[in-house]
């Protein structure tokens, strides 16, 4: 049985999503797996920062944010460390980096990785922001350190998109990539499908939680972008950054569009794609009219989809949930789970 300390950065929904998987599954992990989990720090620039070697109830620690809202009356060893000592000086083997996507930047969740990995810890994030802008860098210093770096929740949230690809699907060559890869903007144009303009759409997202405030991370197609590099980087051994994709937003589509297309027995979308060509991977996102029999065309709603399409076995294509306070934090337990597997 193999038991990893875990610190994490960053408390917010997937944090949260993630203590409550490890609360109120963490017998059955031990007994299906093998592998036990000890929460032994967390560090939330909003919530506060403890540490604790001997561990966390993830439960109470869900209890004490729920009900005032901090970890600060949380029993502690130690509380107060900023993020950066958190990771180097507590006794953890793991870090998980759910500090805010910073798509311009990546900080401070580079920072944070790097720290990570040079201390000889591996890592697990759901953050684009460090995984799209530095992935190849960041990888060497894993490499270097022995340890490892998961990143499957950095698209498709807690659907293995990544693992297909990386474990399932390399092997059988990899050509093209089409997904729908932003719940946002697919729940908008199915709503515009509906019958309902851009503004009410976007409104509708809004309220449900799917859209922030100011979307244009989302309509503008930022964040399908951001993932799209992270597809490409990982799964087509590119070397492309976002200034390489060729971007388009849903704002240019008006509700006439949708009536033309649906009389014509089409859809549109809003779809990520990488293509494989001689000179190198082409990334683009863009608004595309697919026909009903695209196996992308069904798709409704918040939920994502991606189609490989591969030499050997044609199209794949999987379809599930691209975000969530507990999907996404299973992908954290994914990666831990591989890391445990490829350690055996």
């Amino acid at each position: 049985m193999h038991e990893y300390r875990m610190a994490i950065i960053g408390f917010g929904n997937v944090g949260q999503g993630l203590a409550q998987i490890l609360a109120e599954r963490s017998e059955l992990i031990r007994k299906e797996f093998g592998l036990g989990v000890r929460i032994v720090a967390v560090s939330d620039v909003k919530l506060g920062s403890i540490y604790q070697p001997q561990g966390f109830d993830p439960a109470v620690l869900l209890a004490y944010v729920g009900a005032r809202g901090t970890l600060a009356e949380v029993p502690a060893k130690v509380r107060g460390w900023d993020s950066l000592r958190t990771i180097r000086e507590t006794e953890s083997d793991v870090v998980v980096e759910l500090s805010p996507t910073d798509l311009k930047t990546g900080e401070p969740a580079v920072g944070h990785i790097r720290a990570a990995l040079e201390s000889g810890k591996h890592v697990l994030t759901t953050n684009k922001g460090p995984i799209a802008l530095q992935y190849r860098a960041l990888k060497k210093i894993a490499e270097a350190h022995g340890v490892e770096i998961g990143v499957e929740g950095t698209v498709m949230s807690g659907t293995p998109a990544l693992r297909m690809g990386m474990e399932y699907l390399k092997g059988a060559g990899i050509v093209r990539i089409q997904g729908i890869i932003n719940g946002t903007t697919n729940y908008i144009l199915t709503r515009m499908q509906d019958g309902k303009p851009y503004i009410e759409a976007l409104a509708e997202a809004q309220a449900k939680g799917y859209a922030e405030a100011d979307p244009i991370g989302d309509v503008e197609g930022y964040d399908a972008a951001g993932k799209l590099v992270i597809l490409a980087n990982v799964l087509m051994d590119a070397s492309i950054g976002l200034i390489d994709v060729e971007r388009e937003g849903i704002t240019g589509l008006m509700r006439e569009d949708i009536c033309e297309a649906e009389e014509g027995g089409d859809v549109w979308k809003l779809i990520a794609g990488l293509e494989r060509k001689p000179d190198g991977v082409k990334a683009r996102v863009r608004p595309e009219r697919l026909p009903r029999s695209h196996p992308l065309a069904s798709v409704r709603g918040a939920t994502n989809a991606i189609t490989y399409t591969t030499e050997l076995l044609g199209d794949v294509t999987l379809i599930g949930p691209g975000a969530g306070r507990l999907e996404t934090g299973y992908a954290i337990l994914c990666d831990l789970l591989a890391i445990d597997r490829r350690k055996v």
